[in-house]
């Protein structure tokens, strides 16, 4: 969906467990054309990952609460 592509902006967002990623490109799936978010994690190898927009802008519960999966956090620019 166009939607979802435009809410997910390149930058930095945290993982509701806590961990930092950075969104470096939207896509397209080649075959499905699929809304896709291609990110890196900011620890560890820092492995390259894909996964579905929908996926990205899901809403998780934890600890009896609903939250974002990965929330924007353009203050961890500064």
């Amino acid at each position: 969906m166009i939607i979802e592509m435009e809410e997910i902006k390149i930058g930095r967002y945290r993982h509701f467990k806590g961990n930092e990623y950075e969104v470096l490109y939207l896509a397209k799936h080649s075959e499905t054309g699929e809304d896709m978010v291609v990110y890196r994690a900011l620890y560890g190898d820092f492995g390259i990952w894909v996964r579905p927009a929908s996926m990205w802008n899901e809403t998780v519960e934890r600890d009896g609460k609903v939250v974002k999966r990965f929330e924007y956090e353009d203050n961890l620019n500064e």
